[in-house]
């Protein structure tokens, strides 16, 4: 018996494509948008205070 082509090829799956790349890039955008928001906003400055705080209490530099 001899093995016929049926004429299909099999691709593998690497990389994204053009549509899963653009709800990707949206996505990043939009988080990018709301950590720009937060961290510039009265939020961002106790956050960053109280971070930098705490890690100076760690240090026992504070």
């Amino acid at each position: 018996m001899t093995q016929r082509s049926t004429g299909r090829r099999t691709t593998g799956e690497q990389g994204i494509t053009t549509a899963e790349y653009a709800v990707g890039t949206a996505a990043g955008a939009g988080l990018a948008g709301l950590l720009y928001k937060l961290l510039t906003g009265g939020f961002g400055d106790r956050l960053l205070k109280t971070l930098f705080d705490h890690v100076l209490g760690l240090l026992g530099i504070g």
